[in-house]
């Protein structure tokens, strides 16, 4: 295993995710509130997307076509709360949905229309239906949740308590 290329991004480079049907890659960039998207076949960057303040955590919907952009604020700004949504057929961010006190991972279940987004701030996770485009609901968490994954056989999201030295577990009916 070896670094076989190195692509210049943005300002602080901070999460990425990428698209496996596109292979499409998304990259944030926090201290320029921006996206940088890459093909990954060619190693370049394809356009740069403004989003949000200190944009830190990304997602893909492969099924939706939609990426998720968590921006939890900077020091310079303060927090942000909101998530930026993507249109992968455009390139366009077409929405901007409020969540919780500085969001940080997010992840999607496909099959369910969810996405969660861990608020390490605010010591919960925001759920967002996809159809509706909007939180639908707020689930306190741990301490400082940082991060989230998602089972999607089961619906299932694990969130890491960074203060609180567990995992909280969030399952989920469809």
């Amino acid at each position: 295993m070896t670094v076989t290329r190195t692509i210049p991004v943005g300002t602080n480079p901070d999460a990425v995710a990428v698209d496996p049907d596109t292979r499409t890659v998304y990259v944030t960039n926090y201290l320029a509130n921006t996206v940088s998207v890459i093909d990954a076949a060619t190693g370049t960057v394809t356009c740069t997307l403004r989003v949000g303040s200190g944009p830190n955590g990304v997602a893909v919907d492969p099924a939706a076509r939609a990426v998720y952009v968590t921006n939890g604020g900077d020091d310079t700004v303060g927090d942000d709360g909101t998530v930026s949504v993507i249109d992968e057929a455009t390139m366009t961010v077409t929405r901007t949905i409020h969540v919780g006190f500085n969001p940080d991972g997010v992840a999607v279940d496909p099959a369910a229309r969810t996405v969660y987004v861990a608020n390490s701030l605010g010591n919960s996770v925001s759920v967002i239906d996809v159809a509706a485009s909007t939180a639908t609901a707020t689930i306190p968490v741990g301490s400082n949740p940082d991060g989230v994954a998602v089972d999607p056989a089961a619906h299932t999201a694990y969130v890491p308590n960074f203060f609180g030295n567990s995992v909280s577990v969030i399952s989920r009916c469809i």
